[in-house]
């Protein structure tokens, strides 16, 4: 299965997010306070706004990982910014 890596202007220069950096892994990584973060509920429902159904969300590298579908049925994981909500990127199936 080919994935394909989408690549969107970090959240951080757009919010005044001085503290991020790019990642190895290819996604910003925040450095914002634990107490700003929205909570997974909050992330869920936002995203289910969006037209995801979500499937599991973690921590990784100080954002958001969510493992969704997509409202055509395709797997995304894509990574979320912990204070603004805002997908810096994902992989998702073809």
């Amino acid at each position: 299965m080919k994935k394909t890596l989408t690549a969107l202007t970090l959240a951080a220069a757009l919010s005044g997010f001085a503290g991020a950096a790019l990642a190895s892994e290819g996604h910003a990584k925040i450095d914002a306070p634990r107490d700003q973060w929205m909570s997974v509920d909050q992330i869920t429902q936002k995203m289910t706004a969006e037209g995801y159904k979500v499937r599991r969300v973690k921590v990784e590298d100080g954002a958001y990982e969510v493992y969704a579908l997509d409202a055509n049925g395709k797997r995304v994981e894509a990574i979320v910014h912990p204070v603004t909500g805002q997908i810096l990127g994902n992989d998702q199936d073809d």
